[in-house]
This record gives structure tokens, C-alpha cells and sequence, in this order.
């Protein structure tokens, strides 16, 4: 019987194989959105055990082991650190053709060398052997990271975070780069007047900055933006249902403004307003500092809203939205380019219904001044699997240039998840490999094997800009 996630996992030919081993297997990785604490990267922590790096804070598999009834106090309760690894092993076998079975077996393969299958009998035993290895310097957090090649991560920061572990990742000279992104989505969220204003309180402190007026505000918010570009920010990323687009005038938005100081709620028309004027500003931003601006689209969040109360965001209650998007995103990136200020954009759709139409849009405002200038970003959070990422190529490759592709992120909270890069690059070399079997594509195998290591990790690297970060130097593979 053949071995479960074998050397040719996923590659279904011989020219698949070629692909991958020769060309995309050794590709550093460079993870240009993640959600990974700085905080634990700097301390360089060792996790005591497998739960605590493995389980917590990661709400895909929390929904799989709520659909698979297991009691929210093993999930996200008071129960031990066992018990809780217990039930989600006893819950991987009903993850058959879930993306989480292949994750979990490559995850307990690629970092602890276990080819054991995971379940409810052979709990204990991976369990300890995980937990035990863990403790090695080697499984720190920082030899987590270096065992999966990865070069860059950039992770992702509120415009109030002081980035002190930052400064000291960065002091400490390892060859890694954690850079931040500069995330200002609380900055701009005015649904509700009461947290908005809190949050102000936090802007106000870390800027030094009393903010009474919308210049004020701007003022705070743009000494945040420079403190960010002057500790190695140049990724910026907001994480939206849908693009705000609507007219406004600098005299609304001042106004709109002066109400939200006086406790006053806003009108849905002048919510949107606002939030139209700050995608604005902070794209401007973005063009004059040289970033690369990210936009997330579609999620539906907090749908639960009992278990909001009780567990807070980011727990697992979300979901896909049916968002409007194509007419708002096309104003908004026009009036950017029709002035000259158009940043490098990746835009992410949720909705699997939007692939073509964000595939379609990248071509509307790529200018020649940069290859692929405008990225449909990788499949994403519920399309990061088989399925959705084979039809995030298919479509990209259709409708635009995949050669220029700036390929995988992990979008993740796990420091276990960087395998996720494998499993792309394995479907993408499987892709190739079928066609040029097919004769759909020429048997060039130096060609489309150097198109495979752009994809990998190249096109990234050149599209960043990170200069300090060497390409790899391959050996010519013979034809």
C-alpha cells in the first residue's frame, strides 16, 4: 500500500515530480501576510507543549472540532492542555477531504518527523513526542521558522503598536526579517462611535498627539504611518467586507469627524463617507512611502453574536460574505491611478464567485511601470485548500499572467502552518507537470522550472523589493 503523504504527495506524473524536487522543494519562502505574535519571536519562546503552539488561537480547527460536537470547554475552555490535543485527534479522522487532514499530517511529518496517523489511539504517543521535542532549541520559535527556509515574514500591526519586538528581532541581527505591516483598519472603523472614540484614546498616547479636530486625527495618524516606514514598514493591509468608494467633500468628512467627538452616531452614508476618505489617505500614504497596500475582501464576521460576547473576535464565527465589489473597487483604484498615486495593490476576494471578476480587475490598472503591479492575491482563510487554490490558478492563469504570480502567504496565527507553502507549490507544480504531459504546454523543463521558482519565491522577492535578501543561486538543471 502506498505511504500516506509520501516524497510525491500530490504529483501525479513523473514530470510533476521533476517540477517540484528539481525546482520549487528548496525555494525560501517569503510569508508576506501572517498574523504570528512579534512578541513570541523575539523572546524566542519554546511552546511546552504541541497544544499550545498547535491548538490555540487557531479557529480552523476549533469550527471542525465544534462540527464534530465536541464541548466548547475542550476548544477554547478550562481544560487541560491534554485533554484538549485528546479531542482535537479524535476529531482529525472525520476531517477526511478537509484541507486540515493533509495540514495536520504534513505539519507532524515536516517538523517532528512523524508519519504516524493522528487519532484518538495514537493521541498519547504524539502527544509526548511533539511535546518532548518542542523543548529543543531547535523547535523554538525562531528554529521553527528557519527549519521551513523561510526569509521574510511580515507580520500584522494596529498603527498604535509601539513595534518594540520589532526593534528587538531587528537588534538582534538574525538572518530572518519580522517586519511589520501597517494595519489601520480600527483607525478607520466608525459602526460604532463609543469604541471608535476609545480607540482614539490609544492613537492620542502613542503619537502624543491630543486629537480634538480631523486634522488632529490625520496628524496622529500620519506620525504612526512615518514611525512605521522608519522601522522597516513597507507592507501595508486591511482586512474589509467590501471597498468603500463613495463622493465625499474635505468639508463632510471634517463634519462627520466633529460628530464622532461629540458622542454622536453616524448615518449609514456617513459611515461609508468616512471610511471612503481614509482608504483614500492611507493609499496615498502608501504610494508616497513606496509600500505594497493589501486588501482582504468579503469575510463575514462575528456571526455569532452570543459567542462573541462570550469569546471575543477572531474565535471562529465567521464566514464567507456576498459583498458587492466590482463597482467600488474599480473607483477606488481609479482615482488612485487617474492621479498618479496607485501604490503596488494585491487585492484577496473570499468569495470564490469573485475570482474572475478580481482576475479581470488586476488588468484594468496594471501600467507597465512594474511586472504584475496589481497581484489578485492567493487563494485565502476558507479557499487556501485544494480546490480553491487549483481554481485560483486556473482563473489568474486564464485572465492575467501567472508567470508573474507572487504566489503563497499562510494568513496564519500557527507557527506550524508554513508547510501550507509545500502543499501550493506541490498542486502548482502538479498543474504544470499534467499539461506539459498533456503536450498543452512545451517539454521545456529549464523554462517553465524557472517560471515554477519565480512563482515560489523570485517574483516576491523582486515585487518587495527587499534588497537585502539574496535570490538563490540554482544549478543548472539539465533538460
Amino acid at each position: 500500500m502506498k505511504k500516506f503523504i509520501d516524497e510525491n504527495f500530490l504529483l501525479s506524473g513523473k514530470t510533476a515530480q521533476r517540477l517540484y524536487h528539481d525546482f520549487a522543494k528548496e525555494m525560501p519562502i517569503i510569508d508576506y501576510h501572517n498574523h504570528l505574535p512579534p512578541d513570541e519571536i523575539a523572546a524566542n519562546k519554546n511552546f511546552e507543549n504541541i497544544t499550545r503552539v498547535w491548538l490555540n488561537g487557531d479557529h480552523y480547527k476549533w469550527r471542525a472540532m465544534r462540527a464534530n460536537g465536541i464541548p466548547e470547554g475542550f476548544i477554547t475552555g478550562n481544560k487541560s492542555d491534554w485533554e484538549k490535543f485528546q479531542k482535537w485527534a479524535e476529531t482529525v479522522p472525520y476531517t477526511l477531504r478537509n484541507p486540515l487532514y493533509h495540514w495536520t499530517h504534513l505539519e507532524l511529518q515536516r517538523y517532528f518527523g512523524i508519519t504516524d496517523i493522528l487519532n484518538g489511539e495514537t493521541a498519547r504517543k504524539v502527544y509526548d513526542e511533539t511535546s518532548e521535542k518542542l523543548q529543543s532549541k531547535d523547535r523554538s520559535v525562531r528554529g521553527l521558522l528557519e527549519m521551513m527556509n523561510v526569509k521574510v515574514i511580515c507580520t500584522t500591526d494596529d498603527p498604535v503598536d509601539n513595534l518594540e519586538h520589532h526593534k528587538k528581532i531587528k537588534a538582534g541581527n538574525w538572518p530572518v526579517k519580522v517586519l511589520p505591516a501597517f494595519r489601520p483598519d480600527k483607525a478607520m472603523n466608525v459602526d460604532h462611535v463609543n469604541t471608535f472614540n476609545n480607540y482614539l484614546t490609544l492613537l492620542e498616547k502613542a503619537s502624543d498627539i491630543s486629537i480634538s479636530t480631523f486634522n488632529d486625527y490625520i496628524a496622529a495618524l500620519k506620525k504612526r504611518h512615518d514611525y512605521f516606514v522608519a522601522n522597516n514598514c513597507n507592507v501595508s493591509d486591511h482586512g474589509l467586507e467590501e471597498i468603500y468608494s463613495e463622493d465625499y467633500t474635505q468639508t463632510e468628512i471634517v463634519g462627520i469627524f466633529a460628530k464622532i467627538r461629540s458622542g454622536g452616531e453616524l448615518k449609514s452614508e456617513e459611515r461609508k463617507k468616512f471610511k471612503s476618505a481614509m482608504l483614500v489617505t492611507f493609499a496615498e500614504w502608501d504610494w508616497e512611502k513606496g509600500f505594497v497596500q493589501q486588501y482582504h475582501l468579503g469575510a463575514l464576521r462575528n456571526n455569532n453574536s452570543r459567542m462573541l460576547n462570550q469569546l471575543g473576535p477572531d474565535t471562529g464565527w465567521d464566514s464567507i460574505g456576498d459583498f458587492s465589489q466590482a463597482k467600488a473597487l474599480a473607483k477606488f483604484l481609479d482615482r488612485l491611478d487617474k492621479n498618479d498615486k496607485l501604490a503596488k495593490t494585491i487585492i484577496y476576494n473570499l468569495n470564490p464567485a469573485d475570482n474572475e471578476l478580481f482576475a479581470t480587475m488586476i488588468g484594468n490598472f496594471n501600467d507597465g511601470t512594474a511586472a504584475g503591479k496589481i497581484q489578485w492575491g492567493s487563494a485565502w482563510w476558507f479557499l487556501d485548500q485544494k480546490d480553491g487554490m487549483t481554481k485560483q490558478i486556473n482563473t489568474l492563469s486564464n485572465m492575467g499572467l501567472l508567470s508573474r504570480f507572487i504566489g503563497m502567504l499562510t494568513d496564519s496565527r500557527s507557527f506550524l502552518s508554513f508547510p501550507r507553502h509545500e502543499y501550493f507549490r506541490r498542486l502548482l507544480c502538479n498543474l504544470f507537470g499534467e499539461e506539459i504531459e498533456n503536450g498543452e504546454l512545451p517539454n521545456d523543463i529549464g523554462w517553465i522550472g524557472n517560471v515554477i521558482r519565480d512563482i515560489c519565491f523570485n517574483n516576491a522577492h523582486r515585487y518587495f523589493g527587499w534588497q537585502d535578501i539574496k535570490e538563490p543561486i540554482h544549478k543548472t538543471v539539465e533538460a
